[in-house]
């Protein structure tokens, strides 16, 4: 017998199973594909999840430990950039701002959260990241970061929950232009809303160099000609 018989039966399967292979071939390049951008994403997580202790942004109350009723799935308030407030250039003391006066450029990046109810009360865990660069007029040294977490209930009047602020001290080696710095806020804690008007509430995250006292050197007095 030479060659392959193969009658018309015969065909239709093996066309069957070709188109079954590349059918598979292609879910399995699919899945490739899609589990690319979910790799990248979840490396972003794991980074942020670790440096503050944790991997979720909701986090139910422990169970058994909940005097107001069982343990219960929450929605934990969201974190955002206050607008305005991404980005910080601090400049020489006593002169204008701009390009050649700067020292330091800073600003935020990533964020992550998490959150638990007990007791009546939400607790917040809220870490960013950020970065400072070295400015024209800059040198390497301790940069002191002006930083704000507010939780406001957003609405047609706006109202301030819990504000706290931070002076982050940053320190660029000599030799580097550019430094991340980090920052965890361990306990956000305010009071359980009502209802669902924990759905209007967000935690704002900014530069707030207002509220940092720095104040100008002062020179040192001219002796008094006798």
């Amino acid at each position: 017998m030479s060659g392959c018989d193969c009658n018309a039966g015969d065909e239709s399967l093996m066309g069957s199973v070709a188109a079954s292979l590349t059918g598979r071939a292609a879910l399995v390049a699919c899945s490739l594909l899609l589990a690319l951008p979910a790799a990248a994403e979840e490396s972003i997580t794991d980074k942020l999840g670790g440096w503050l202790g944790f991997g979720k942004s909701s986090t139910p109350a422990p169970a058994g430990t909940n005097p107001a009723g069982p343990a219960v799935e929450i929605d934990c308030p969201s974190v955002a950039v206050r607008q305005g407030a991404a980005t910080l250039a601090i400049t020489e003391p006593g002169t204008e701002a701009g390009p050649m006066t700067t020292r330091y450029q800073v600003s935020l990046g990533q964020m992550a959260r998490d959150c638990a109810a007990l007791g009546g009360m939400m607790t917040m865990k809220v870490g960013v990241e950020g970065r400072v660069l070295l400015g024209p007029s800059g040198a390497p040294g301790q940069v002191d970061i002006p930083l704000r977490m507010a939780v406001v209930q957003e609405g047609p009047a706006p109202k301030t929950v819990l504000s706290k602020f931070y002076k982050l001290a940053v320190v660029i080696p000599p030799g580097q232009t550019a430094v991340p710095f980090m920052h965890v806020e361990q306990d956000l804690s305010f009071p359980m809303p009502r209802g669902d008007a924990l759905d209007s509430y967000i935690v704002y995250v900014g530069f707030d160099p207002t509220s940092l006292s720095t104040k100008p050197e002062r020179k040192p007095a001219k002796a008094k000609k006798k």
